[in-house]
């Protein structure tokens, strides 16, 4: 009842989510080659379009495609996902989470591919369903291409600042066949350029794909 589960909040927040990260790298190589069809799975059960499902719907779409988690593996997963105390599980969060690297990591592939971090720090925008769906589209690609992306990302960027305006930006996407729809474009905009500076900073755009 809610009454029961109410005083849990706390610990729902706190203890299992610092315990998740070996479950979430465990599930990034299972998820690695399923992950389209999941998300696929997830939002034909998310009518609400909310970006969670009931617990039990993920549970069984978990074992569909064999994520093989344990039982106290899944208590500690849905309760980090089960944001809202409600027994639903955000999905789109839990996906980005294996899938994109929103967060700094110290020990990121791309710190010791020597992508400098951006003098001035990332303050992101919101992380909307539809921005995680426009990303998670495009990872594929950047991941093939991103070496080649980041240099053109640089010769087009002749001040050094680590930023491009967007039709900059677009273009060089574009040159590597990433056609983004006005609608991602906007999502992924609303992220990187909160301030509405029409300035992106690619190495930030490119560190969420790599890990």
């Amino acid at each position: 009842t809610p009454a029961s589960s109410h005083p849990q909040t706390t610990a729902a927040c706190s203890g299992p989510v610092l315990n998740c990260e070996p479950i979430e790298n465990k599930i990034r190589k299972n998820i690695k080659h399923s992950w389209r069809r999941i998300l696929k799975e997830c939002k034909e059960k998310d009518v609400s379009k909310q970006g969670e499902i009931p617990v039990s719907e993920f549970l069984d779409i978990a074992e569909k495609f064999k994520l093989d988690l344990s039982e106290e593996e899944v208590n500690q997963i849905t309760t980090k996902y089960d944001f809202k105390n409600n027994g639903k599980f955000a999905y789109c969060d839990f996906l980005q989470s294996c899938i994109l690297f929103l967060k700094p990591q110290e020990t990121s592939l791309l710190q010791r591919m020597i992508i400098q971090k951006p003098q001035i720090p990332l303050s992101p925008g919101p992380q909307t369903t539809s921005f995680f769906s426009a990303m998670l589209r495009i990872q594929p690609q950047i991941l093939h291409c991103w070496r080649p992306m980041r240099r053109t990302f640089k010769s087009y960027d002749e001040s050094r600042t680590g930023l491009l305006n967007i039709p900059d930006f677009r273009q060089v996407l574009r040159e590597y066949s990433i056609n983004l729809t006005e609608e991602e474009l906007f999502n992924i905009l609303e992220y990187y350029d909160k301030t509405l500076s029409s300035k992106i900073s690619y190495n930030d755009f490119l560190r969420a794909f790599l890990q």
